[in-house]
């Protein structure tokens, strides 16, 4: 295991460096008033054509017809083929269909069906000037480099203004987190702003609760959980950054809260999202795990980082050729952790996080695993909200008094004629005849 770990998984040369895609906030020299957008929108970013490490046009094409035929069914296909739908998320949601498909996972079409015109209306009330403040302060630091988000007045910064706002009324318990900001910002990129909105609120009530609240305390669970989950999979790599001083606050909050949208090469953060928003938060820790391990995960390289600084700076500065989607991701999905493990780690981490008087205990039974779990959840709740219809009454009756069995009348050697002529007629007396020796005679005459 640990040659496993050590092994150089990408050759510097295989795939193209897309490290001018990232979302920092190191990104804000401006661009350059001629170069060109890549594919993705950034601005002298070197995504323009696809790498030798993306699938081929007729392969997207072969995926783009299965998403179009599972969205169509959607409910049939969740309800009977969602393992379909979890390895095509995998693979990839084409970036044609990524607007079709985020609201669909995540239950946000739903909630905007059930929900007409509220986003209209938050986005049309005034704001708390509190967080407007804040929030018209962080615009420009959302990937300063697309051209969405370039100018001020733009539909981007605009459109990420009202998002952010919008939900601040919405739960204004919460209010705004800094680290909403990259994930609205991204949702932009492919939905308009009412889908957006709703998408935001769904990953942060139902995929995240309790990380962008005033306590963050999911966030110091999931802190603790990680470290356990270090300790198991990768113990020498737990074992270096417990001997240099480096807990897990010092870095997980920025890849979980922001859903690696500053951490990781554009494109490799929609695989991410694809697979985060079909398989739940299990896929942030896998990613977590794999990105640790391809920093510190060999001997050479944890020698190289001594103290703190070096070590944070080793977990900030991997190779971009190693965080290409087509290399990276397979190594995601094939790290050890199942939803299982993770459930029992939650619950071990959960009894023995001391109790906080300044804010409220977890809640992880909030959290669904997934798009499953959200659809189900959601299928449960259009059931109990449904008009019942009318029972039928059901009226017993009491068992009637037993009547004495009839007793069978006794026609042997009788013809059924002569039966009905008795019964009817009155019986006419006649000097009795023998027939064949038998005593016993029945007039059948009229």
């Amino acid at each position: 295991m640990a040659q496993a770990l050590g092994e150089d998984l990408v050759q510097p040369g295989e795939l193209q460096d897309d490290s001018s895609s990232l979302g920092s906030d190191s990104e804000l020299s401006g661009p350059g008033p001629y170069r060109q957008a890549d594919r993705y929108g950034f601005i002298g970013g070197s995504s323009a054509e696809p790498g030798p490490g993306h699938p081929p046009a007729d392969l997207i094409r072969q995926r783009e017809m299965k998403w179009v035929e599972m969205t169509s069914h959607w409910e049939k296909t969740m309800s009977r083929r969602y393992k379909k739908v979890k390895m095509q998320c995998r693979k990839g949601i084409p970036s044609a269909l990524r607007a079709r498909c985020w609201p669909l996972l995540c239950g946000a079409h739903v909630c905007q069906k059930n929900s007409r015109g509220t986003y209209q209306e938050l986005a049309e009330a005034p704001g708390d000037p509190q967080w407007m403040e804040t929030i018209g302060r962080d615009l420009h630091r959302q990937f300063p480099l697309h051209e969405m988000f370039v100018s001020p007045q733009g539909h981007g910064q605009q459109g990420l203004l009202q998002v952010l706002k919008a939900y601040t009324l919405y739960r204004p318990e919460q209010g705004y987190c800094q680290a909403q900001g990259p994930v609205a910002a991204v949702l932009l990129m492919y939905l308009p702003p009412e889908e957006a909105f709703w998408c935001l609120v769904q990953i942060c009530e139902l995929y995240l609760p309790g990380y962008y609240g005033p306590h963050m305390e999911a966030v110091q669970l999931d802190a603790e959980v990680f470290t356990a989950l270090l300790r198991r999979l990768l113990p020498r790599v737990h074992k270096h950054l417990q001997q240099v001083g480096v807990g897990p606050l010092l870095y997980l909050p920025e890849w979980f809260l922001c859903l690696f949208a500053r951490s990781l090469p554009f494109p490799t953060v929609l695989r991410v999202w694809d697979a985060f928003l079909s398989e739940g938060v299990k896929v942030l820790f896998r990613v977590g795990l794999t990105l640790v391990r391809l920093a510190l995960g060999t001997t050479e390289q944890r020698l190289a980082c001594p103290g703190l600084l070096e070590t944070l700076g080793a977990l900030r500065a991997i190779p971009p050729t190693q965080l290409q989607e087509e290399a990276f991701m397979p190594q995601v999905h094939s790290v050890a952790l199942s939803e299982q493990d993770l459930q029992r780690e939650i619950k071990t981490q959960l009894a023995q996080l001391p109790a906080s008087a300044s804010g409220p205990p977890p809640r992880p039974q909030a959290r669904l695993p997934g798009a499953q779990a959200i659809f189900e959840a959601q299928q449960l709740a259009g059931t109990r909200g449904a008009t019942r219809p009318e029972v039928p009454r059901i009226v017993v009756q009491p068992p009637e008094e037993p009547r004495p069995p009839r007793r069978k009348p006794q026609t042997r050697g009788k013809t059924f004629h002569g039966l009905l002529t008795r019964s009817r007629a009155p019986r006419i007396e006649s000097p009795a005849r023998s027939h064949r020796g038998s005593t016993s005679s029945l007039d059948t005459r009229f």
